[in-house]
């Protein structure tokens, strides 16, 4: 992977009353071919991001994609989809209105470039089946019975509603966490009355794959579309991500498929040595 151009991108930032949010930082990397697997986790590892993304070019604006955490490799990542569709606009490879199209574990995902340096992703939606927390996970989470008011699973993901006060005030046990089956855990709440800002709130924890809280996870929002669209009645939302250093996402739901569109910073672009 020597001389291999790479950049790091900070994706879903934005502003949420005065708040700025930083974003989800990714690394991506684009090589003529892949290289053995132990080399781009080694390379993911030294990155150190909650992920890395491996673009290769298959033709004009086709590209083959991998997403590596610093432990594993993971079937979808949208915030290193948006920062590779970032990352190619910075190459000038994408230009506005056109679509980067992606072939990756989760099937052919799409990337638009917007006007205002907006980016939009075309990913599937993944339906949530209401399910019986499990007592380890309530206990990792540090809730109360009554404090769960939904708990279901999607596709890799368990999906915890709590009521608003609840969710900034968690207290993880990431080690408890660390045993419960499953890619991560997604709480959620809607939006307190005055946040008309948002539709809804989130955070995500994934300690089984090495990155305790995620910033800011496109992916679980493949999830958390379809789940408040339903309840709000509504198929253009608007979410928060509440993690440290935030995040924010406009969602369209169109039948099985989500839009999901947010801006990027470019941080850093470089060479692998």
């Amino acid at each position: 992977m020597k001389n291999a151009p790479f950049w790091i991108v900070d994706a879903f930032v934005g502003h949420n009353r005065g708040r700025i949010l930083r974003g989800n930082p990714a690394a991506v990397v684009l090589l003529p071919e892949f290289a053995p697997d132990e080399e781009l986790q080694e390379r993911a590892n030294e990155f150190n991001l909650s992920e890395t993304a491996f673009l290769v070019p298959r033709g004009e604006l086709n590209f083959d994609l991998r997403w590596m955490t610093p432990q594993v490799e993971v079937d979808l990542c949208g915030h290193a989809t948006l920062a590779a569709a970032h990352a190619l606009v910075d190459a000038e490879k994408l230009k506005v209105g056109q679509s980067a199209r992606f072939s990756t574990r989760s099937g052919v995902l799409e990337a638009r470039a917007g006007n205002d340096e907006r980016l939009e992703l075309d990913f599937p939606i993944q339906s949530v089946s209401a399910r019986a927390i499990l007592p380890a996970l309530r206990m990792a989470l540090g809730l109360k019975v009554g404090e769960v008011l939904f708990c279901g699973r999607a596709a890799d993901d368990w999906l915890v509603r709590v009521h608003p006060e609840t969710l900034q005030s968690l207290r993880v046990d990431f080690k408890k966490m660390a045993l419960v089956e499953g890619r991560g855990v997604i709480v959620t709440t809607h939006a307190p009355p005055g946040a008309s800002d948002y539709d809804f709130a989130s955070r995500f924890f994934a300690p089984r794959v090495g990155v305790n809280e995620d910033p800011v996870t496109g992916s679980a929002h493949t999830k958390l579309a379809p789940f408040w669209a339903a309840r709000l009645g509504k198929t253009k939302l608007t979410a928060l991500q509440l993690s440290e250093r935030g995040g924010l996402l406009e969602l369209e739901v169109r039948g099985v498929r989500v839009g999901i569109g947010g801006r990027c910073h470019l941080r850093a672009r470089g060479v692998l040595c």
